[in-house]
């Protein structure tokens, strides 16, 4: 599969997990008025309008403001503000940062986007932000201090084609629409503990017969399984934007091997990124906890791993650069 069939792909797979966030929502909805309205029909969907409600603010919040709180969160300052109290030999690899931001956004085409440092000394990057017109890139003074300049170079063009192919409003939406839904499940929780006994007291006047029961056992699942269901839509729509990330950012810089020793030496590295939560490591260009269910393929990982293994990565780099996975 080439970079343009890779990217179709992705694509259409991002489209199907959100299409099955919003089922999601909905069904939560759904149960919610079969539950306290009968399931007979004949009634205003409440619950229904109030889950897409709730998941469509969720998703404009997160739109305007995602990209804020996560850089507030990680303690990141612009590089301009870094520099000013920085030693000499600070200013210059800061300085070298900004020129090859410079250079990656006149390759991709895109506006500049602001800077950041993070204080963390594991090395490590992320992207953040609505689309190109309104995007950051931030990478840990640990980046700074262990990557070569080419190395330095296939980080930021993997940060700048996430913001290209607007993965980064993609993933502020998503991240939003967990939140979204673990908030009405629990909600729905709630509302389960409280009306249950008037619900077992009304249920000759709901009426519903055997398809209602069977409904509402399949919407109580739903409430207890949803923020796991979410979490592993949002890790999906994340995995495949590695990918996509990777082979974007090498096409900029005409140099695979750039990034495949960048990753190399960020897999390397032995503690996590302890500045960045579990609720932005998506953003990530490695999983900035060190969870071992990112080093493994399979069924399991492929569904609970926010990054695809390290070396499948490295090894697909390589291959562009026709050294197949062998060799460094």
């Amino acid at each position: 599969m080439n970079l343009y069939e890779q990217q179709s792909a992705n694509r259409r797979k991002t489209w199907l997990i959100m299409f099955a966030f919003v089922a999601l929502l909905f069904v939560l909805g759904l149960g919610f008025d079969a539950f306290y309205f009968g399931v007979n029909g004949g009634y205003v969907p409440v619950g229904s309008v109030m889950a897409l409600g709730v998941g469509s603010v969720s998703a404009v919040a997160g739109y305007y403001a995602g990209d804020r709180a996560v850089l507030v969160a990680t303690g990141a300052k612009r590089l301009a503000q870094v520099a000013d109290t920085a030693n000499d030999d600070d200013k210059l690899k800061l300085r070298q940062l900004d020129n090859i931001v410079d250079e990656m956004a006149i390759a991709s085409g895109l506006p500049r986007p602001s800077v950041y440092i993070v204080p963390d000394a594991d090395p490590n990057a992320f992207a953040t932000g609505r689309g190109p017109l309104h995007a950051s890139i931030a990478v840990t003074r640990g980046l700074l201090d262990t990557l070569s300049r080419d190395e330095l170079q296939g980080v930021v063009a993997h940060e700048m084609s996430h913001i290209r192919n607007f993965d980064i409003r993609l993933m502020t939406i998503v991240a939003a629409l967990v939140g979204g839904v673990a908030l009405l499940s629990d909600w729905a929780r709630r509302g389960l503990l409280w009306n249950g006994r008037s619900r077992r007291r009304d249920d000759d006047r709901r009426g519903g017969g055997a398809a209602g029961v069977i409904f509402l056992a399949i919407w109580v699942v739903a409430i207890l399984l949803a923020p796991l269901m979410a979490r592993v839509l949002a890790m999906m729509v994340s995995r495949g934007r590695e990918y996509l990330a990777d082979a974007s950012g090498a096409e900029l810089t005409r140099n695979p091997l750039g990034l495949a020793r960048a990753l190399e030496k960020i897999d390397a590295a032995p503690a996590p990124t302890r500045a960045i939560n579990r609720g932005s490591a998506h953003l990530c260009v490695a999983d900035p906890l060190g969870r071992r269910v990112n080093l493994k393929e399979g069924f399991w990982p492929d569904l609970f791993a926010s990054h695809p293994p390290m070396a499948a990565r490295i090894a697909a780099l390589k291959a562009m650069a026709f050294q197949g996975g062998e060799g460094r």
